[in-house]
């Protein structure tokens, strides 16, 4: 008997403890939106509307009847979001956002790895499951989860026939400060999956591009050692539209009646990713980002090997 109770004393020491199994991440199948501040909204809806060709698709109104935002759709799955701004000459980026295949999932997975995450999943006011996180330069992250009876499913198909000038919202650039910290977050807790690295010099790296793990869309890190100030940030927190030609883009913005009341020069130029590009500036001075998705001779872009900021 006492051989026994020796030999499961043991056995007790010897085995490792029963842990609970880890949540699993889901899939983040692209980026969903942009939300930005914007100090004139009739203003930056003719931008966007007269000038790009998208349609809003969704108003939603404060309590008073004042306008809260409005959704401009690129497509069925990815829009801008324009909110009245809160406070003059401050940054121009409300959040941005990412689509999953399953918020509560998500949500424990991110919490089991020391992410402040709310306590449970929110529906919106469109009837989508979202929640908001904070990356560790202290932008808002929303993660978006697309529901059967949400109003982005329901109005699949709708808005589509305008004259817009691109279908798919590429990426989104952000700022970033410190760039070991991001990674750590983007990449290692999230899954993107690093593409390209490019520097204005060899010096110091400028820009990493993080694909999604489970999507061809990316977002795009802009590194600085000193942050920009706030009025300043609008032509580095961007949105990069593709586009198959950029000529036809060029001809197209030059044949719009909205041209007129656009008074920057329009430009296309080859960006040190090789691929050519053109910028336009919503009247806040947001860049958006017109691009095609391959290389001026198909070769990929060599990837910097130049040190980050810090």
């Amino acid at each position: 008997m006492k051989l026994l109770l020796s030999a499961l004393v043991l056995a007790a020491l010897v085995l490792p403890a029963q842990t609970p199994s880890q949540p699993k991440r889901p899939r983040i199948l692209g980026v969903a939106h942009i939300a930005l501040f914007v100090h004139d909204i009739e203003k930056s809806r003719a931008y966007y509307r007269d000038l790009l060709g998208y349609e809003e698709v969704f108003l939603l109104n404060m309590a008073d009847g004042k306008l809260s935002l409005t959704f401009v759709k690129i497509n069925d799955r990815q829009y801008i979001e324009l909110f009245p701004e809160k406070e003059a000459d401050s940054d121009r980026l409300n959040h941005i956002s990412i689509e999953v295949d399953d918020a509560e999932a998500m949500r424990a997975y991110l919490g089991s790895k020391g992410i402040k995450v709310p306590d449970k999943v929110g529906k919106g006011r469109i009837k989508n499951s979202n929640f908001n996180v904070k990356d560790p330069d202290g932008h808002t992250l929303e993660i978006v989860q697309y529901e059967p009876d949400g109003w982005t499913i329901r109005d699949k198909g709708k808005a589509l026939n305008g004259p817009r000038l691109s279908n798919r919202m590429m990426h989104l650039g952000i700022l970033v400060g410190s760039l070991e910290p991001a990674m750590k977050f983007y990449r290692d807790i999230l899954g993107f999956e690093e593409t390209w690295r490019g520097s204005r010099n060899e010096k110091q790296l400028s820009w990493v591009n993080m694909k999604v793990p489970d999507g061809d869309d990316y977002i795009e890190f802009m590194l600085y050692d000193q942050m920009p100030g706030a009025t300043n940030r609008g032509t580095q927190h961007h949105i990069c539209l593709e586009v198959p030609d950029i000529d036809k883009t060029l001809k197209s913005l030059e044949a719009r009646p909205a041209r007129q009341g656009y008074t920057r020069p329009l430009e296309i130029r080859t960006g040190i990713n090789r691929r050519r590009q053109l910028n336009v500036f919503d009247p806040d001075g947001t860049r958006t980002e017109f691009m095609e998705p391959k290389t001026v001779d198909g070769v990929p872009a060599v990837s910097s090997k130049a040190p980050p900021p810090r």
